[in-house]
């Protein structure tokens, strides 16, 4: 949904990512905040075919015609692997269809075969903000059990039909991010919820139990598959030795790595009650759910990484880190900013993939690490990136300490590869690509790919496997 565009063409129905918009009137502080809260109102308007906004993400950098081209930049860097996701609504575009749409199949099977041309791998999302808008409009979104089936035959069908191409499969990507945007991840409004809590654990336990059954088809279609989970993992830390700062970072800490503890150990950690009742949370369960879970939880465990945010009790007279976009949390005085105000902490990375590996000695991918910046083409399609080269290189080099730490570290995919929308801004110029796309925060431009500086440097550190960072 942030590449892909030709969201009119071969059948597509929409998703629930093509009804956020980008205006250039709008207050910059709100860009993230519609990322976060929808409104039935745009919903609505989202759903107008007269409609005179613009919807990035149905329009991404229009790779649906751009693939062959793309693909051989990927490989003229070196990729050895190329993380995607599959729109469902190509495939179901409205998500309740008993027969696939085999134009949407055909397509992947394009880009699949040009991967293999190249010996790039592919690592496949199903489900990465885009569930067909119609079931949550019709159906109330995850909260409605009925959508596990639906998701079911979607994955079913890909693992038949692609079973010779694709080994790695992600069902939900950043699953744990509905505690954050619940329409993107479960396809719920939040505004004027009676009670948002209840929806989003409802929710994400029906996407557990989608996984597994997700991962049961997908070994019995291909038992060499393998089948992960991922999550969004901003690395806590205690803003002080207070013990009441302790003790918020661990609550908070629980509160995103739950998914993972669900999906990885296969079952509802004990702290998972107090937590509930909490939060005032029943969740409505089937009594096949716990074996279901439990029977098939996940091969490896995938992360985003771009920062980390440093957590107080008592955060009223601190300053906070308004640009982390996750958790927020207070300003960590020992941290740089990127330009849009996301603290950079490579050694967090370190820190991460530790807690993850000695939490559930699984391997580990970092599916998600790069740094949005605003590049500048100068003359003669030259773009000088030593910032995101600079990112990378202190990050890689925090990786290869973790796995001298012992951490089996199996993948790692930088985001992204090529300019494309911005998720949480819905902007272009939020840039963090080694090509660069000739295209503004409208659309407008000739789509023209560009490499940047870190082209080249990104291409000696695949040919090294990490070694060259200089």
């Amino acid at each position: 949904m942030q590449v892909e565009g030709a969201s009119d063409v071969g059948g597509k129905g929409l998703s629930v990512s093509d009804v956020y918009i980008f205006d250039e009137s709008m207050p910059k502080e709100n860009w993230t905040d519609q990322w976060h809260m929808m409104t039935h109102r745009q919903v609505e308007e989202a759903q107008d075919p007269s409609s005179d906004k613009y919807y990035p993400k149905r329009h991404g950098v229009d790779f649906y015609h751009h693939y062959k081209e793309d693909i051989a930049l990927f490989a003229e860097m070196g990729f050895k692997v190329y993380r995607m996701s599959i729109a469902w609504t190509r495939i179901f575009p409205n998500g309740d269809e008993l027969e696939p749409n085999e134009a949407g199949l055909a397509f992947y099977d394009r880009v699949f075969d040009e991967l293999e041309k190249y010996g790039i791998e592919p690592l496949v999302s199903l489900s990465h903000y885009e569930m067909p808008l119609y079931l949550a409009t019709e159906y109330g979104g995850w909260v409605n059990r009925k959508v596990i089936d639906f998701y079911v035959r979607f994955a079913t069908t890909v693992f038949n039909r692609y079973k010779g191409k694709v080994k790695y499969w992600i069902p939900f990507n950043e699953i744990n991010c509905v505690k954050h945007h619940p329409f993107v991840s479960i396809g719920v409004v939040e505004e004027n919820h009676p009670h948002i809590e209840q929806a989003k654990f409802q929710g994400a336990h029906h996407q557990f139990v989608a996984s597994a059954l997700a991962t049961k088809a997908c070994k019995e279609i291909n038992p060499v598959a393998k089948v992960g989970c991922m999550i969004s993992y901003q690395l806590l830390v205690p803003y002080s030795c207070d013990p009441d700062d302790i003790q918020k970072t661990i609550e908070k800490q629980r509160e995103s790595l739950f998914f993972t503890d669900v999906l990885a150990r296969g079952y509802y950690p004990a702290y998972t009650a107090r937590m509930f009742a909490e939060k005032s949370v029943k969740l409505e369960t089937e009594p096949e759910d716990e074996q279901m879970i439990k029977e098939f939880p996940v091969d490896f465990i995938s992360f985003s990484y771009y920062m980390s945010s440093a957590v107080s009790a008592h955060p009223e007279n601190l300053e906070g880190a308004v640009g982390n976009l996750i958790t927020g949390g207070i300003k960590n005085p020992y941290l740089p900013t990127s330009d849009w105000g996301w603290q950079i902490d490579p050694k967090g990375l370190r820190t991460a993939l530790n807690q993850l590996y000695d939490r559930y000695q699984k391997p580990l991918f970092i599916a998600e690490n790069g740094l949005g910046a605003a590049d500048v083409v100068e003359e003669g399609d030259v773009i000088i990136d030593d910032y995101r080269i600079s990112y990378l290189r202190d990050h890689i080099k925090q990786i290869k300490e973790a796995i001298i730490d012992g951490v089996d570290v199996f993948g790692y995919t930088s985001w992204g590869c090529i300019d494309m929308i911005s998720a949480s801004t819905s902007q272009m110029s939020k840039r963090y690509g080694y090509i660069y796309v000739d295209q503004d925060d409208l659309g407008r431009g000739t789509k023209r790919r560009i490499k940047k500086k870190s082209f080249e440097w990104y291409k000696n550190v695949i040919a090294s496997n990490g070694e060259q960072l200089d």
